[in-house]
């Protein structure tokens, strides 16, 4: 992580004294769970919290250079500080049992801070698809017209797909939401179901179903994937708001501020800096999925490679989609879009995209669809060329204009009628 793209939020998230101070949750959560099952005296856990400690990760990590083991570091620390009630913490635990389950604490609550982040990116979209549910543009498909849509339609569809990838979120939450206290390979060999149960109760967790010394990595991938995906649904967005501020195109554009600068060199540039940049950041987000894939592949009852992917990949891409979704909120807040040029260019090619409803009106006067398409496309070529306004070209031809009469093709020309769902459909993303 680096400062500037970190959320404050995720900063302390991630930092090492939250860390340690989690680590210490789960043995006091352990210790209590313990305590009622008496294997530990009672007292002890209260003991410990009534001194307030907060772990010093500097002097941990003094510690781990003679013990080159950070848990027993920890601990080491920990029995430092609070003395006798200490030697009771860790009993019948193994190392995975606090970093597995601290993991899962810190997942969760990141993944938390995920979702009210997509929460008010899904706000705006709303605000601003309703805005717009009425607002024609020309749709596009290959990055050439097609047929028309209203901008509040497009952005509707990111609408959508932004929901989706909460509910996702959501999803991998619940399923990330695991830990365990089950011993050095998971079989309670000191320790009892019930002990972890109340335990991981306590810090909001479920137990895994069945353990090794670690908890399951396909829990931890379903969770990258389904941040990958977010990230790809803002890099989706952001790669159409650069197209509409494309000077030739010109349909919206990045809200660019008073003393915003775009270029050292042109005075005159207004670039989309923050859509390129939420392209960027989705590839570091995307990045952890792969790794996240080879972590599900331990060695028998655990090995430890997959410990170095996670204390890079965990708060890199917890953080960057952190980012991501404050960024793309504010982008679609600010976006600025120009209904005027979204009509211009919806115009420049002279109503061509309406030919689909001339083809399918001569279908319903017994043409066959390809003999109709042949008859269309003949006169929508000679207008793409200049030859002549293509409602014009259609009426004069003989193949056409002597099945359809003026008002008929007049209404195969209707916008109002190929946009009648729009306002729906825009609905329909919102309601979902």
């Amino acid at each position: 992580m680096i400062p500037r793209y970190t959320p404050k939020e995720f900063a302390e998230l991630w930092s090492d004294k939250n860390r340690y101070a989690v680590w210490l949750e789960v043995e006091l959560a352990a210790c209590e769970a313990m305590e009622a099952a008496g294997l530990v005296p009672a007292g002890t856990a209260g003991a410990i919290r009534a001194l307030g400690l907060s772990p010093d990760a500097a002097a941990i990590e003094a510690i781990e250079k003679t013990t080159r083991h950070d848990v027993i570091a920890f601990l080491t620390h920990v029995e430092e500080r609070a003395g006798e009630p200490a030697r009771w913490l860790h009993r019948g635990m193994t190392s995975s049992d606090v970093l597995d389950t601290s993991l899962a604490v810190l997942l969760v609550r990141a993944t938390d801070l995920l979702l009210e982040r997509s929460d008010r990116l899904i706000a705006a979209l709303e605000t601003r698809a309703r805005e717009h549910e009425k607002t024609p543009m020309i749709g596009r498909s290959h990055g050439i017209h097609a047929e028309p849509v209203t901008f509040g339609v497009v952005l509707a569809g990111h609408l959508a797909e932004v929901k989706r990838g909460r509910a996702r979120l959501a999803a991998a939450r619940s399923e990330i939401a695991v830990g365990k206290i089950a011993g050095a390979v998971g079989t309670y060999a000191h320790l009892t179901p019930e002990i972890e149960k109340q335990a991981l109760e306590s810090l909001g967790l479920s137990p895994e179903t069945v353990a090794t010394q670690v908890v399951a990595r396909d829990r931890h991938a379903a969770l990258f994937s389904a941040m990958a995906l977010m990230a790809a649904a803002i890099e989706r967005l952001a790669t159409n708001i650069r197209h509409w501020q494309r000077t030739e195109v010109g349909e919206a554009e990045e809200r660019f501020g008073k003393g915003q600068k775009g270029s050292s060199a042109m005075p005159h540039k207004r670039n989309p800096v923050l859509s390129e940049n939420l392209c960027g950041l989705a590839r570091v987000v995307r990045a952890a999925v792969t790794p996240a894939l080879e972590d599900v592949s331990l060695w028998h009852e655990r090995d430890i490679s997959h410990s170095s992917v996670e204390r890079m990949i965990a708060p890199d891409a917890t953080t960057s989609l952190g980012f991501m979704l404050e960024r793309a909120t504010g982008l679609v807040e600010g976006l600025v879009a120009y209904p005027e040029r979204m009509k211009e260019n919806l115009e420049q090619s002279g109503g061509l995209f309406f030919s689909e409803g001339v083809m399918l009106a001569l279908v319903g006067k017994g043409l066959g669809r390809q003999q109709a398409y042949e008859r269309v496309q003949k006169n929508a070529m000679k207008a793409f060329h200049g030859e002549g306004g293509f409602r014009e070209l259609l009426g004069a031809d003989p193949d056409v204009g002597g099945l359809l009469s003026a008002a008929e093709l007049d209404a195969c020309f209707d916008l109002d009628h190929a946009l009648r769902w729009a306002s729906a459909i825009v609905e329909r993303a919102i309601a979902q």
